[in-house]
């Protein structure tokens, strides 16, 4: 090569080397990270400004080309005169380009003066091979001296460019590294913190079972000894009679809905087209819905109209059915059975009413107040169980993860270092 860049430096072989353990605490890691960090910035600043100032003497050239090729004819005197104008047209291309775009390099002394110089390269060497393309019948036949210059210059200047930007992109890639590492460590530590509060909150947990566990104990000897009373006893020997005599309800409400089921098409249509006063339309209203709730001795006597005027309207035939005398029969079936029910109907809840105010009265006055906060007790004892079991296998995943993060870092951290580094939480 003409200006001796020709040679390429051998590039040294990595050196294999045998890893050694390398014990660290999670908090020194940070630190290895910026040392790391520096030292690969070191570095690549330092390749960087190797190639930059093998690079610099090649732009000077260019330059010096440029000055020398701009007073140079290439003895266009002594070509065909419109192949003349082709050649010095072509020259000025590329002189303009050498002194417009070629310039002195900058200095290095940051990554961003790396990139601003990485950036300039590219251009330049774009712009000057675009040019030289375009021109390469003119400088290779006509200016034919310059040739080699150039074709080397710019080689080596293209080698060095390209080490320059695989150099910027390996950098990139190893502080893209740093970074996952630096948000893996915030993963962790915040983690940590979660952790923390997670078992503050599991502690707290577990002093309300405690006292959940102790309110029960207390609350239970109370019913306890209220279960264990004579009084008690006869409440709940009573409590069953009741249960066992409200089984006549269902036997007497059978009865009358057997009755009345049998007029229940004419009572439903006086129900949907008569004009009552609407305390005789409340009982009209229950007696189709539900004949057991209306037969009071009070409403005996609207019953009674309401049969009577369903039967003269079935007379009249203002209540069409299918058979007048039949149901005419099963009328007068219900008013003759209206008493009997009636009767049926308030023994039964004369007794029930009275059974019910005994029961009342037995009933110790802090048993229900004493079953419902046993209740709520148990309910929340329950919800703290759940919360405690829930929380318990959220620190367990947390704590799966953390080492997971850590096998992460040290993986990474290989990456830079013969050291394998083993990290300890502590």
């Amino acid at each position: 090569m003409v200006f001796g860049w020709g040679k390429k430096k051998q590039v040294e072989e990595p050196v294999e080397h045998n890893s050694v353990n390398q014990n660290v605490s999670l908090s020194e890691v940070p630190k290895i990270i910026d040392d790391l960090s520096k030292l690969r910035e070191s570095q690549t600043l330092s390749e960087i400004k190797h190639l930059r100032n093998n690079t610099a003497p090649l732009i000077d050239e260019l330059m010096k080309i440029g000055i020398v090729l701009e007073k140079d004819n290439l003895s266009v005197d002594d070509i065909d005169k419109h192949l003349a104008i082709i050649v010095v047209r072509g020259k000025q291309q590329v002189i303009d380009i050498l002194k417009k775009d070629v310039k002195t390099l900058m200095q290095v002394s940051t990554i961003a003066d790396a990139k601003k110089l990485d950036y300039f390269l590219t251009q330049l060497l774009k712009k000057v091979g675009d040019v030289l393309g375009r021109q390469t019948r003119v400088i290779h036949i006509f200016a034919k001296k310059y040739a080699n210059q150039l074709t080397g210059n710019l080689k080596i200047m293209n080698e060095n460019s390209a080490n320059i930007s695989k150099l910027l992109k390996h950098y990139a890639s190893t502080q893209s590294t740093f970074d996952e590492i630096t948000e893996m460590l915030d993963k962790i530590k915040s983690h940590k913190t979660e952790l923390s509060d997670k078992r503050k909150r599991h502690i707290e947990i577990l002093d309300n079972l405690k006292s959940f566990e102790e309110k029960k104990t207390v609350l239970q000897s109370s019913l306890d000894e209220i279960h264990s009373s004579e009084n008690y006893k006869k409440f709940l020997d009573l409590e069953n009679k009741l249960n066992d005599f409200t089984n006549q309800k269902s036997k007497i409400k059978s009865e009358i809905d057997t009755q009345f089921t049998k007029i229940s098409r004419p009572l439903g249509r006086y129900a949907y087209g008569s004009s009552l006063d609407k305390e005789q339309n409340a009982v009209l209203s229950t007696l189709v819905d539900d004949p057991f709730d209306a037969l009071r001795s009070e409403n005996s006597d609207t019953i009674i109209v309401i049969l009577e005027n369903i039967r003269k309207a079935i007379s009249s035939g203002s209540i069409s059915v299918k058979d007048t005398d039949k149901t005419l029969l099963q009328l007068t079936e219900t008013e003759e059975s209206l008493d009997g029910f009636i009767k049926k109907v308030s023994d039964y809840s004369n007794i029930f009413n009275s059974m019910k105010t005994e029961l009342s009265d037995l009933k110790p006055d802090n048993l229900t107040s004493l079953e419902n906060e046993f209740s709520r007790n148990t309910d929340s004892q329950n919800d703290s169980n759940l919360k405690s079991k829930t929380i318990l296998s959220e620190i367990d995943e947390i704590n799966s993860q953390i080492p997971e993060l850590i096998s992460k870092i040290e993986g990474k951290l290989r990456i830079f270092s013969n050291s394998k580094y083993v990290i300890s939480e502590s």
